[in-house]
């Protein structure tokens, strides 16, 4: 039985890695739990029958009692992942830690290094690599049937609703206070490109701006609060929040889900507040183009501006293609052919449907995790080593963004 501490009870590490640990509860058992949130850290206590004494609401408190477990789940605020992780390997912890590894370039490589030296895993949730539909491309790409790969192209849709309550209102919307957006939400993407290519990268450039949510496009009349607006307007907070009470994103604004307590939040808290009258910096839109060690190109696009928050992508080898939208859970194989008239081979995958976040990839990463700390020699394909790559790609697009799209070069 190998046991964990859990730093961080909020939507990730509670409700999204945590909860699903209960369906191992013969192989793994939560015994720790430091959480600054009164509700969901007694939620947590009694959900996983976690003793008083292990029952922390201040971090240095829990570092304090020492090694409470074998491995540590850390899914705290970007900012506060290095110097956490840094006092848990020095007690000997095996850690997932939340993505991004830190909101700084240097921190990430001292994080990956010091767990390199101190011999323990350092687990990274690039929960993409372990959905269905990716691992379906891998396949496919590894089977050779498309060839060698030439050239990618990569959408992340975030969602208009989405950006709104993630990037415009929420807790990333000011890189000054956590990072920028193509480190916090897509270093995800460019982890799986570097998955699918299997290539370090070459040179990376990108462009793109915060377009749309800001001061200059707040209609007339429009007031700070949606509560206390008169304007009609697809982002009105109570059209965003009140039909989803129980669920995302509502679950994140309040933790009683009523429509009083809600209601409340939009009054009082940030998710309450106009999109066009926030601190948010981060962009709304941002292309990036990465050129591969091993000559493969690939164009990576974010956009804020969809109703379906997805991914779709199309990869083009020498021999045939391969593309699909992760939320349809549909990927397509086509060979290239002769001419306008010969018949096209396609081959179409409904790949299954997989309890848990992220079409899977939340649970398939908790599986990853137990198998790794039951057995030191299995192979992860998260390990901080392969994810760090992921994070210098974002470091270097942003870098790349803020000097007009430059060519960064590695």
């Amino acid at each position: 039985m190998k046991t964990i501490a859990v730093l961080g009870a909020g939507q990730r590490g509670q409700y999204a890695y945590s909860d699903y640990l209960k369906k191992y509860a013969d192989q793994v058992k939560i015994v720790a739990v430091c959480e600054i949130d009164d509700y969901r850290r007694s939620r947590m206590k009694e959900m996983h029958g976690i003793s008083e004494e292990n029952v922390f609401a201040d971090a240095d408190a829990f570092f304090a009692k020492g090694k409470l477990a074998d491995a540590l789940i850390l899914a705290t605020m970007d900012e506060t992942h290095y110097t956490y992780t840094m006092k848990a390997l020095d007690l000997g912890y095996d850690i997932l830690l939340e993505k991004p590894i830190s909101p700084k370039k240097e921190e990430c490589i001292a994080m990956v290094e010091k767990a390199n030296a101190c011999g323990r895993l350092l687990m990274i949730c690039h929960v993409l690599r372990y959905t269905t539909f990716f691992r379906k491309i891998k396949e496919i790409i590894d089977s050779g049937k498309i060839g060698d790969i030439v050239s990618i192209q990569h959408n992340e849709n975030v969602g208009i609703y989405h950006m709104a309550h993630s990037f415009v209102r929420g807790n990333w919307r000011n890189s000054d206070e956590t990072s920028s957006i193509i480190l916090q939400k897509s270093c995800h993407d460019l982890d799986i490109l570097t998955y699918l290519v299997d290539s370090k990268v070459k040179s990376i450039s990108s462009v793109g701006a915060l377009a749309y949510f800001n001061e200059e496009h707040a209609p007339k009349g429009s007031a700070k609060r949606c509560v206390d607006c008169k304007v009609v307007c697809i982002f009105d907070a109570r059209k965003a929040y009140l039909p989803c009470i129980g669920t995302w994103p509502t679950t994140v604004i309040s933790n009683e889900q009523s429509e009083t307590a809600v209601m409340e939040a939009l009054r009082q808290g940030p998710y309450g507040r106009c999109v066009f009258h926030c601190d948010n910096n981060v962009c709304d839109h941002q292309a990036t183009l990465i050129e591969f060690e091993n000559g493969v190109s690939a164009t990576f696009n974010l956009s804020a501006f969809t109703n379906q928050i997805c991914r779709t992508i199309k990869i083009m080898g020498t021999k045939g293609m391969v593309s699909g939208n992760d939320v349809a859970g549909e990927v397509v194989y086509q060979s290239f052919v002769s001419n306008g008239f010969e018949e096209v081979k396609k081959e179409t995958y409904r790949v299954a449907k997989v309890a848990g976040g992220h079409n899977g990839g939340d649970s398939g990463i908790m599986e990853e995790f137990i198998k790794v700390l039951q057995d030191k020699d299995h192979d992860v394909i998260s390990s901080a080593n392969r994810s760090l790559q992921s994070h210098l790609m974002a470091f270097a697009a942003e870098e790349s963004r803020l000097q007009e799209g430059k060519t960064i070069y590695f």
